[in-house]
Formats: structure tokens, sequence, C-alpha cells
């Protein structure tokens, strides 16, 4: 999905993809969803950090790294469906968010 990410220190914003983290339960009780940064610098990998495997199946037009820079944003900010990530990807992902957030 393309979602409208502000910039740390709030100078902009910028339209980017984004994975969805939260849970359906989550969805259903929360107006709001949870979800993690992706961005096309795949040289720079931090705690909390994925690289994706396979970018194109998951609609990326670039290799990519889902990003443990989480944000909780309404519905109404998700701009467009991308495609969604490989369930390899997915677990690897989550593995990486619990040793970044120590869960």
């Amino acid at each position: 999905m393309l979602v409208g990410f502000v910039f740390s220190d709030e100078s902009g914003r910028k339209l980017r993809p984004a994975v969805v983290i939260s849970s359906a339960p989550s969805h259903r009780a929360r107006p709001a969803v949870v979800v993690a940064a992706v961005t096309s610098n795949a040289r720079r990998r931090l705690p909390g950090d994925h690289s994706v495997a396979d970018w194109k199946g998951a609609g990326l037009l670039f290799p990519s790294v889902v990003t443990g820079v989480l944000r909780t944003i309404t519905r109404s900010m998700i701009d467009q469906r991308l495609g969604s990530l490989a369930k390899a990807d997915l677990d690897a992902l989550d593995r990486e968010l619990r040793r970044a957030l120590g869960l």
C-alpha cells in the first residue's frame, strides 16, 4: 500500500510503500492500522529491518527493505494497495520486528 509518511523532523511528507503489521482483530476493534515503512535504500539495514526477497511479487518496483519505522495511521490515509509480502518475507519481518522491539 502507499501511505503518506511525515519525516521524523516534520519538515515534509513522502508517499511511500508500507506493510500493515497490525492484526485483523485489532482492525475490527480500532479505526487505525499499524504499518512499517518500506524503502528502496536496500544497502542500509538497521535493527528491525528486513530485505524483501520477493519484492516483485509484493508489487514493489525496486529491491526494498521493510524498515523498523512503525506508524499508526487511519484507514483513510491508505492511498492504494500494491500487493502483499510472501509468507517467507512476513515470517522474517516478524522475527526482525520482535528482535528490535525486545518481544
